[in-house]
């Protein structure tokens, strides 16, 4: 099992191909792999991110988001959580979130929106996001994941400007 501080190392090593195929290996395990958790139990979730790709090749852009997140998800599939990480522009930013996850008890595979706040993005870079007014702005951030047993891995849609792929432990 690779430690968030493996993952974290590994991924200014690893070309970003090798990340979409350890994504894909993860939906693959978890599809024929037996769900190990009961999905009717609440969880916590520590996160971290290990490749983002911006959809414009754009020299500003920042490929390392250094995301650390906590999520606390229930057995409804109501969820909240915090994170901290490096916006598109190196800035140090924070989300604060709500959302719901849809995951059929038969697959560890699932859905998950969330919508909340964003703090970060500042200065020249400020009007790079939506809507952000004092330098915060709301979003909505659509995901699909998939687990085994406690490990899980994320393909997370940031609007028109990315996509980034997390992993994280169920805790």
């Amino acid at each position: 099992m690779i430690s968030m501080f493996q993952a974290r190392a590994t991924r200014q090593s690893t070309p970003p191909r090798h990340a979409l195929k350890a994504f894909a290996a993860a939906l693959l395990l978890g599809a024929v792999g037996s769900a190990q958790a009961d999905q009717q139990q609440d969880f916590w979730v520590v996160q971290t991110s290990v490749y983002t790709n911006h959809w414009s090749n754009d020299p500003d852009h920042n490929n390392h988001q250094d995301l650390i997140g906590l999520e606390r998800n229930y057995a409804d599939g109501q969820l909240w959580g915090v994170s901290t990480f490096r916006n598109s522009f190196s800035q140090r930013s924070y989300y604060a979130y709500v959302g719901k996850a849809w995951e059929n008890p038969d697959w560890p595979v699932y859905a998950k929106l969330s919508g909340g706040l964003i703090e970060g993005y500042k200065g020249e870079y400020k009007d790079k996001i939506p809507l952000n007014h004092f330098g915060v702005a709301p979003v909505l951030i659509p995901a699909v994941g998939a687990h085994y047993g406690p490990v899980a891995a994320e393909l997370v849609v940031l609007g028109a400007a990315a996509v980034m792929v997390n992993v994280g432990y169920r805790l």
